[in-house]
Order: structure tokens, then sequence, then C-alpha cells
């Protein structure tokens, strides 16, 4: 069993890693395109974020790792496959949308994109849950994180529309 646990605690993280990496590359928070953009006053700071998410990735990874090593010790292979498919999943969301946020600049697509983010981490929430109660509490504070990435994304993508419309407007 000692050696599961180090496989789980290589796969999450690993997955995260590889999450954090791929997002941080496409993030590009000093990009002309973002500074012009109009974000709402209840934003938080831009040095917010890299503390934020630092602390999330490392709950995801130890969390995760505690899901997957108690799913092995209740010998259920299966809900612990799940686990991991849906983390890996919830990964690659999670790097995608700096992907279209920050590279694409589509924020349609990124608002679309954070609330599938959002979906798919409270169903990893509740799934670690199946495994202890307070699993799933912790990775309910990802979840909420990224209900409210969700808000902030479409806040400011309508933000941005309703600008773009109001200075196309003829006689402006």
């Amino acid at each position: 069993m000692p050696t599961q646990n180090l496989i789980n605690a290589g796969f999450a993280g690993a997955a995260v890693t590889a999450a954090a990496v791929a997002g941080s590359l496409a993030s590009q928070p000093d990009s002309e395109w973002y500074q012009s953009l109009d974000k709402p006053s209840w934003q938080p700071p831009a040095v917010i974020f890299p503390i934020v998410w630092s602390a999330l990735y490392a709950n995801i990874a130890v969390t995760s790792t505690a899901v997957l090593n108690e799913f092995d010790r209740r010998d259920e292979p299966e809900a612990a496959a799940a686990y991991r498919k849906s983390l890996a999943t919830n990964l690659a969301l999670n790097a995608g949308w700096s992907w279209l946020f920050f590279r694409a600049h589509n924020l349609t697509a990124a608002t679309v994109g954070a609330g599938v983010l959002a979906a798919s981490s409270i169903q990893l929430a509740n799934q670690a849950a199946t495994a202890r109660p307070r699993f799933g509490k912790l990775l309910g504070v990802y979840a909420a994180w990224t209900c409210f990435a969700t808000v902030l994304t479409c806040t400011v993508c309508w933000r941005d529309w309703r600008g773009s419309k109001t200075q196309s407007a003829p006689g402006r």
C-alpha cells in the first residue's frame, strides 16, 4: 500500500503541476489587451491571483492524493479510476481557461469555459466527499473560487461587450 500512496501522490502532483505550468504559460496579466479590459471594482488586486492559485493547486494535489489513498484503502479501484479521470479533466479545463482568455482573447468562450470548470470543480469536490466528507469540503474551496472566477469572467465579458457596443454606436 505505501507504494500505491506514492503513485497516487506522483499522479496528483504531476497533474496539478502540468495544469499550473500550462496555465501560467498562457497567462499574460501585464499585456496591453488585459490592461485595456473594463474590469469591475470588486476584482481582487493582481497580486492576489498567484497567491490564491498556488494555495489552491497545493490543496488540490494534497487532497486528491488523500482521496485516492482512501479509495485504495477501501479497495474501491473503480472510484479511484473515476476520480483520476475527473481530476485530469478538471485540470485540463483549468489550464484551458487561461488559453481561451489570455491568448485567444475570447471572452465569451472563456466565460463558458469558466462555467464548465466550475461545474467540474463542484463535481470533483462531490466525488472527494464520497471518500471522506472533509475531502469534499477541502476541494469545496477550489469549487467556490472557480465559481467566483466564472462570475468575474462573465462580468468582464459583459462590460467589454457593452463597452464595444457603446463605442461603435452611431454618433459617438
